[in-house]
């Protein structure tokens, strides 16, 4: 019984099966957004009108598919798929490289019959033949009248490679499902945060407990004026709040501290700091009212109490100026950083504070995952080896010769018959 399970455990077609289930469900996890709020999900999925007349925001929620790769019926399925490939390379492709590595001789010149390749001699001589079959790298093996030669038993291993390498990217993806985490922050310069907003983490997730201090954020632009790229210089502080580690970071750099990645994925512009004509430092906070290519920000500065008289103040940029426009929507001048304006709007600009934004993750997977793929693009070119075998037969004074591969059958052919005319000459 427990012999037949495993059997069917190591069966193709069952890892088949199971493989096209793990592709139903990632269809599912592509189809659907993944870890987004519930409100994503109620305004994209309403009750009032069902995404294919039954998908709704409380079916998604209640079966787990706004969060697909972390479900236990998604985690099950690659468990069952890796411990298939696992019994399978135990039960068939370690005994079939133990079966290659021997000597299998024909005795009987019947046997020929079902290979790929065959053929008889009459009046060759034997020892000529092992001479060609050895100069073409194959190892011989001679028992009296029986020869039984092969080569490329590497190739042999490819399989068991692929089955490994597979074994590790499952390992690797079920760990980071279970035991990593993504956040999300928007921190204002200068300012000292912890991770706190969690966008999706696993079962067994830990998050860590470690403070990272926005020192300086900054833009650089092309002479187009359109951004080239943005930086933000941080620092990891321990719990006395020393800085323990520092490194600039910017889009597709990141910096890593103890299996944590914080990446730089966007930035914002918060307020802006200014002195008036009677020396008072005064914040006004900027609002965003533009989309996520052209970004746009507007304040309001009043002249009185009642706010009904004052200055617009716009901004596109971290340029270090802004543009100023009254109450009418009349265009006053640009104010650049530190300089004082005119009598129309007798202002300093002092600072403008901006934010960055970083995304924070760990996903201890990754390396068995890129290690995985490595042994996967080993086995690629270890399969091109080709693993070829050959039997002669010598019954008084006919040879009987045949061979097989297991690809590349036409060059196979041009070396089985090129053995064959030196053995003629």
């Amino acid at each position: 019984m427990k012999q037949r399970f495993f059997k069917s455990l190591a069966d193709l077609r069952f890892a088949i099966a199971i493989l096209l289930i793990i592709a139903s469900f990632s269809i599912i996890g592509t189809v659907i957004e993944q870890d987004q709020s519930i409100e994503v999900y109620k305004l994209n999925y309403p009750l009032t009108n069902r995404v294919f007349g039954f998908l709704s925001w409380d079916i998604i929620i209640k079966f787990g598919f706004d969060h697909v790769y972390k479900t236990w019926w998604f985690i099950t399925a690659l468990v069952l798929f890796g411990l298939s490939l696992l019994t399978c390379t135990i039960l068939q492709q370690l005994p079939g490289l133990r079966i290659s590595r021997r000597c299998q001789f024909f005795r009987n010149p019947q046997q020929f019959q079902r290979l790929k390749v065959s053929t008889q001699l009459k009046n060759s001589n034997l020892q000529k033949l092992i001479s060609s079959i050895k100069q073409t790298q194959y190892s011989v093996f001679h028992q009296r009248n029986i020869i039984y030669a092969y080569k490329g038993l590497i190739g042999r291993i490819a399989p068991i490679i692929v089955h490994f390498s597979m074994i590790l990217i499952l390992i690797g993806t079920v760990l980071g499902a279970v035991n990593g985490f993504k956040a999300q922050e928007i921190i204002p310069k200068t300012e000292t945060f912890h991770i706190q907003n969690i966008l999706s983490n696993g079962q067994f997730t830990v998050i860590p407990k470690v403070s990272t201090r926005i020192n300086d954020f900054w833009i650089t632009y092309t002479k187009q004026t359109t951004i080239n790229q943005f930086y933000s210089d941080i620092s990891i502080l321990n719990v006395e709040g020393n800085e323990i580690d520092r490194k600039t970071i910017y889009v597709n750099s990141p910096a890593q501290y103890r299996g944590i990645k914080y990446y730089q994925t966007d930035w914002n512009l918060i307020g802006l700091r200014i002195e008036n004509e009677n020396h008072e430092v005064l914040q006004y906070p900027l609002i965003n009212f533009g989309n996520t290519q052209n970004k746009i920000w507007i304040t309001w500065i009043p002249k009185t109490f009642d706010f009904d008289t004052g200055i617009i103040v716009l901004m596109d940029n971290l340029q270090g100026y802004c543009s100023i426009y009254n109450e009418f929507g009349e265009f006053l001048g640009n104010l650049e950083l530190n300089e004082f304006g005119n009598r129309n709007f007798p202002i300093t600009l002092i600072d403008i504070l901006s934010s960055t934004g970083l995304q924070i993750k760990t996903d201890p997977g990754i390396p068995l995952i890129y290690t995985g793929f490595f042994f996967l693009m080993i086995s690629t070119l270890i399969s091109y080896i080709t693993y070829s075998q050959i039997w002669v037969i010598k019954q008084n004074k006919n040879l009987f010769i045949g061979g097989t591969t297991t690809r590349a059958t036409f060059e196979f052919e041009i070396e089985f018959f090129k053995l064959i005319k030196s053995t003629a000459k």
